[in-house]
Formats: structure tokens, sequence, C-alpha cells
């Protein structure tokens, strides 16, 4: 079987002329969708060490965990410190 060698146009054809339809509103859900999603697009290679949602999760608040220790350890050696008098 031949290909067309002809490139199709990204154009809608005219009987799909959504314009002249009635109730059509852009953007009718836009803000329950960000409300509701918080989407993030991870490169390849990130990808391929967490294979579902759940795993980036995981490690994501292994993350957290792991700077809020340092944050509290951090203030607590500043907090101790003295000052030497000269």
């Amino acid at each position: 079987m031949k290909k067309n060698g002809s490139k199709k146009s990204d154009e809608l054809r005219p009987e799909y002329d959504f314009k002249n339809m009635p109730g059509g509103v852009r953007g009718k859900y836009i803000r329950q969708f960000r409300e509701g999603h918080n989407l993030a697009l991870l490169d390849a290679d990130t990808a391929k060490a967490f294979p579902d949602d759940r795993a980036v999760n995981d490690a994501l608040r292994i993350v957290m965990t792991i700077a809020r220790r340092r944050t509290s350890t951090a203030s607590r050696r500043r907090s101790t410190r003295t000052v030497r008098a000269r």
C-alpha cells in the first residue's frame, strides 16, 4: 500500500466550525483543573528512575524530611555558639 505524499493541513474541516456552535466556552473549567492537578514534566533520565507517581512522591517526601532536618540542625548550631571576647 502506497502512502499519499501530500501533507495534511492542521486546519479543521468546514463541518467542524466551532465558532458557530452554541454553548462552547473556552477555558470553562481551567480554574478547577489547575486547583485539582499539579503536574510536572520529568526529563527522560529522571522518568526512568521513577516508574510511577508513587515513586516520585516517596522520593520527594524523603528530600523534604532531609531538608527539614538540615535546617533545624543548622539553626540549633547557630543559636548555641558563643562569642569569645578578645
